[in-house]
């Protein structure tokens, strides 16, 4: 019987991955022929979708994309191929998938299973080594675990690159009769979707990274707060927590530890100030999501007042890596302070869109150039955002910096959440900075005033530079404006929005007078 692996995740069903398995089957029917089909999650090579995957004795054979009408001749020359062990008689081979570059150059810690396995069968889970961080925090003690983690140099993947061990470490040591681990599965930085990639493609890493979570620090109940738009992310969610029950990996007896943990998914309702860890749990308090003040923090006094782990989905489907395979294993990887692997995703004008997941240090060029191809339309890159909304705009001269925390905030840049966004030659970037105002204005939660009138008197100066009205006098008050908010603002919100905006103001600032030069107005 001949397998096929056909991807079931969020962008390639928008791609007709669900009618190609339809037609599939229909093919086989009418054929008689024995498939066995699995829906596996997406490698991540999104320029490839949809992507289908034939089981060999020499290992998977990729084909794609696979559009409807490539199914008859495809189908047929896999069979034949099938017969005679020679499968590259067909314009869409890609050769054995783990050879494709793209995926062959990485380093895959977080993302080894996904678009390998079902991703709601617990079996290929064990098979390909689930469980086995969690079988190895069951035999220590919760400072154990913890040590583990801190060592491990393993640090918030959400953006904010906290050290997740003083995180756990904090919450541990607070005394408390009851203690929560929170999901912060709230993606809605630009250009992300890694969150969504391990959610919908390996959803036991996640719950298996929250109950070592939950040994570590004494948690009994822990929460993933997932994006509201990610409704296939929250169906499989649901299924994998019911099918870990049914395992008794979750519930009253934690694999016959004696530990208890129960696990739930609750929806956001849109808003991106949410991402903020206090925003977040007044939003799960049933409360409207506005940021708290510091201290005390989540740790301390989290949800509902207790002490509360939040972390990243990234971050937490990395403990599971770290417990099975040790703390110096996973160090090994990246330099400096940024400790292991990190997954990026390009986006924007790119020709091969997709995730990457690579020990820190990579350039930004190396990144964009190799992996990423290049512009999708051939153009010369202009400008590369890393970091969501809130990330800076960054010139050629700046593309050799590594992929670093430390060496980002060097140059006033922010990795965040490994979202990288390509821009060609045709973008206006003054339009880009007013768009990064604007969008502060509209999700400012508006509890403090640096945030909520600075974001709205940004934009009016931006348009009032670009239509050249008191050019010098405006430009100054901008920088002033931007320094109150960055300096004065509570959160990331408005304390970041500077990013953007000045970056693309020092390092494009044609961008922001041409149009007036070509029109002899300045």
């Amino acid at each position: 019987m001949t397998t096929i692996y056909i991807p079931r995740d969020t962008t390639t069903i928008s791609l007709g991955a669900d009618k190609l398995a339809d037609e599939i089957v229909n093919f086989a029917a009418d054929k008689q022929l024995e498939l066995s089909i699995i829906r596996n999650g997406s490698r991540g090579l999104y320029w490839l979708e949809p992507m289908i995957e034939i089981e060999t004795s020499a290992g998977r054979i990729a084909y794609g994309p696979v559009m409807i009408e490539d199914i008859n001749y495809l189908m047929t020359s896999v069979m034949a191929s099938a017969s005679a062990n020679v499968y590259t008689d067909h314009p869409l081979y890609l050769g054995l998938t783990e050879d494709i570059p793209y995926l062959r150059d990485q380093q895959r810690l977080t993302f080894a299973r996904v678009g390998i396995i079902d991703p709601l069968s617990i079996e290929h889970f064990l098979q390909h080594g689930g469980f086995q961080g969690l079988k190895h925090a069951l035999t220590k003690k919760p400072a154990e675990i913890v040590v583990d983690i801190t060592d491990s140099g393993l640090r918030g993947r959400g953006g904010a690159a906290f050290p997740t061990g003083i995180k756990w470490q904090t919450v541990l040591l607070t005394e408390s009769d009851q203690k929560y681990i929170v999901c912060n599965a709230d993606e809605g930085d630009s250009g992300t979707f890694a969150d969504r990639m391990i959610m919908e493609s390996d959803p036991f890493s996640l719950i298996e990274g929250m109950i070592i979570a939950g040994l570590a620090v004494g948690a009994t109940r822990g929460y993933i707060y997932l994006r509201e738009e990610y409704r296939l992310a929250q169906q499989v969610l649901e299924q994998a927590i019911h099918v870990a029950e049914e395992h008794h990996y979750l519930g009253e007896q934690v694999h016959g530890s004696g530990h208890e943990f129960r696990l739930e998914v609750r929806m956001g309702a849109g808003a991106y100030i949410c991402g903020e860890e206090t925003a977040l749990l007044d939003s799960l308090e049933g409360k409207r999501g506005m940021v708290r003040t510091k201290p005390p923090v989540p740790a301390v006094a989290g949800l509902f007042g207790k002490p509360t782990v939040v972390n990243n989905v990234l971050s937490l489907a990395t403990v599971p890596v770290i417990l099975a395979r040790g703390s110096q294993f996973y160090k090994d990887y990246g330099l400096g302070r940024s400790r292991g692997t990190i997954p990026l995703q390009l986006a924007g004008n790119v020709r091969h869109a997709g995730l990457v997941e690579v020990a820190f240090g990579i350039s930004l060029r190396k990144l964009v150039t190799y992996f990423g191809g290049g512009t999708r339309t051939g153009k010369p890159i202009k400008a590369i955002q890393v970091g969501g909304p809130l990330g800076a705009y960054l010139p050629t001269a700046q593309w050799d910096t590594p992929l670093d925390y430390e060496a980002f905030t060097d140059i006033g840049a922010i990795l965040g959440h490994g979202g990288v966004v390509v821009f060609d030659d045709t973008v206006d970037m003054a339009e880009q900075a007013q768009f990064a105002m604007e969008f502060c204005a509209i999700e400012s939660c508006g509890k403090c005033t640096p945030c909520r009138i600075g974001s709205t008197r940004g934009v009016e100066v931006l348009e009032k530079i670009r239509q050249g009205t008191q050019r010098e006098k405006n430009s100054q008050l901008l920088i002033d404006l931007c320094e109150t908010m960055e300096l004065g603002s509570l959160c990331a919100m408005g304390g970041m929005t500077p990013f953007p905006v000045l970056s693309a103001f020092n390092n494009f600032r044609e961008d922001f007078f041409q149009s007036l030069e070509r029109d002899g107005e300045i």
